[in-house]
């Protein structure tokens, strides 16, 4: 799995299909803008996981990013920690 710090996306995985970015440390709007510059990127079939924090990015990321035409395969709790989340979105 390729490593990735909190500035930059990253394969996690050797084919490239799955791209992982975490956003926990911005705020609205950039969290979305991080995200669509991500999916920007990213070709049809692949997958953008992306860690996310509660509020206004769990609201406001995934509701973007399906009216950007892509599918919220899942939004789950990252951990007993509630605060932080994990969006998979397939790239259509």
């Amino acid at each position: 799995m390729a490593e990735t710090n909190n500035n930059s996306t990253a394969p996690v995985s050797p084919d490239s299909s799955k791209t992982f970015l975490d956003i926990t440390h911005l705020v609205c709007p950039m969290t979305f803008v991080r995200t669509k510059l991500a999916i920007e990127r990213m070709t049809p079939g692949q997958v953008l996981e992306v860690r996310l924090n509660d509020g206004e990015p769990l609201i406001n990321v995934p509701r973007s990013v399906e009216e950007m035409g892509h599918e919220v395969a899942s939004l789950e709790r990252e951990s007993d920690d509630a605060s932080i989340y994990r969006l998979i979105v397939n790239i259509r």
